[in-house]
């Protein structure tokens, strides 16, 4: 996929329409090779150049008119230009700046992946290989963790329950020499983790707080908290089957939050790290919890259940609470929390929460150049008056219908309130519903490549 150097290796041109238009009318080797494959010159578009033996000879892909309206479009180039290419060594023959070279190589081998893990027959693949010199080792790295949180996502639920994800996790410390506990079952609640157990009882696999630590206690610790519904049928606020079909996924808080604490550990951030995956099911069962019903949380707050299908908030409260207990310098939880934000931002864009506005900006503006897009959402304070409820602290969803993403986030942030701790919430979709040159439809990585970008300016400088 990657290589640091080859001899062989064919050139990439990359340049506007105008200038391949030039090219077609001037060069032979290219108006012929225009003319072969009917091609004409468009936004993204690959044109393989033939010599006189019809063996390929170079590479001209077309660069978009504007570059400002799609924070993607190097992946959807890098993505188009593997898909053409299929098998061979190339390298970029352009002036373009390194991180733009980097974005074309991501898209390149985001779309080489494939979840095949139960096909009976796999067919061979020929992967093109791209000469990336010194960012070889860096981008395998990437694409590794990018994979990984696709598997986990993309695994169907009865082999991917809160076991499974354990396992990923054990699996994970050993590989990095890190400590990891697991708290489990009626072990939550004599250890203070009530509303953990109380979204996963209702399921005959055990609910359980997944931690792992590394790293050095000299540095400033970062919480990295992930939802991990392995999957959510809506508890007694059950969802229609069109709902539930796709929640296998709601476990892509855990995934990229696993992914992103491999990346931390492979990079060696200089950071204490503190990973933490409440994972249950939220299913319907006799000893399942119910609408109406009071329950205890970590942090002493009573939650009335207003709605069983908001049991992501109710998992995280828990482990945001326990992540505040060892004064972190940065919380950072990713869930797949809400429809509503998939209202508001569809599918691409995440929403980002922080009660630090500058953080949330500076963090948005990075995600916009690493063309992993993030988009800072309001943490509108008079909104908590939603989740007031008569017979407890708090109700765990909000009485009106408007604003749902944000009255989620406040939620969350109730158990987070810190003067000395930085939090970010990420609500993610963590799918993508159609194919794309660098994405085929399945789980999607949202928030992975431009956290870990921020992390490694905020901590590695």
């Amino acid at each position: 996929m990657f290589i640091s150097e080859a001899r062989d290796a064919i050139a990439i041109r990359i340049m506007p329409k105008s200038e391949i238009e030039n090219k077609i009318s001037s060069e032979d080797a290219v108006g012929k090779s225009a003319s072969f494959f009917s091609y004409r010159p468009s936004a993204l578009s690959v044109l393989r150049i033939l010599n006189s033996e019809m063996e390929l000879d170079s590479v001209i892909a077309c660069l978009p008119e504007t570059t400002e309206r799609d924070p993607k479009w190097a992946l959807e180039l890098g993505g188009n230009l593997a898909k053409e290419l299929k098998a061979g060594s190339f390298y970029f023959d352009w002036d373009g700046s390194e991180e733009l070279k980097k974005q074309i190589a991501i898209g390149w081998g985001m779309s080489q992946y494939d979840f095949d893990l139960f096909l009976s027959k796999n067919e061979e693949r020929f992967i093109p290989e791209l000469v990336v010199e010194d960012l070889e080792e860096e981008l395998q790295d990437e694409m590794e963790s990018i994979y990984l949180a696709r598997d986990l996502v993309n695994t169907p639920a009865n082999h991917m329950n809160p076991d499974h994800l354990e396992k990923v996790v054990r699996e994970l410390g050993e590989e990095f020499n890190a400590k990891v506990n697991v708290i489990k079952g009626e072990e939550l609640v004599k250890e203070n983790f009530p509303a953990i157990y109380e979204v996963g009882k209702g399921s005959t696999i055990a609910p359980r707080l997944i931690e792992l630590n590394w790293g050095d206690d000299k540095h400033p610790v970062l919480s990295l908290v992930g939802k991990g519904v392995c999957f959510d049928a809506g508890g007694y606020d059950i969802k229609p089957s069109k709902g539930m079909r796709k929640m296998k996924k709601d476990m892509g808080g855990a995934a990229i939050s696993i992914a992103l604490a491999k990346l931390v550990m492979k990079n060696k951030l200089p950071v204490r790290l503190q990973l933490l995956v409440p994972a249950v099911e939220n299913l319907v069962s006799g000893s399942a919890f119910k609408p109406g019903d009071v329950i205890s949380t970590r942090k002493g707050s009573s939650i009335e259940i207003d709605n069983t299908d908001a049991e992501g908030r109710l998992v995280l409260c828990d482990a945001l609470t326990y992540a505040t207990e060892k004064s972190p310098d940065f919380i950072l939880d990713f869930a797949t929390l809400t429809g509503a934000c998939r209202v508001a931002l569809g599918q691409d864009l995440p929403g980002l929460y922080s009660d630090r506005p500058d953080l949330a900006r500076e963090i948005q503006d990075l995600s916009f150049e690493q063309g992993d897009p993030v988009w800072a959402m309001p943490l509108y304070l008079p909104y908590k008056k939603m989740l007031s409820s008569t017979v407890a602290d708090l109700q765990n969803s909000a009485s009106s219908g408007f604003g749902g993403s944000i009255t989620a986030a406040l939620y969350l942030h109730h158990f987070v309130e810190s003067a000395n701790t930085d939090w970010v919430h990420i609500d993610v979709y963590a799918w993508s519903d159609e194919s794309r040159s660098y994405l085929n439809r399945g789980a999607e990585t949202q928030g992975l490549r431009s956290l870990f970008a921020y992390l490694k300016m905020r901590y590695d400088r």
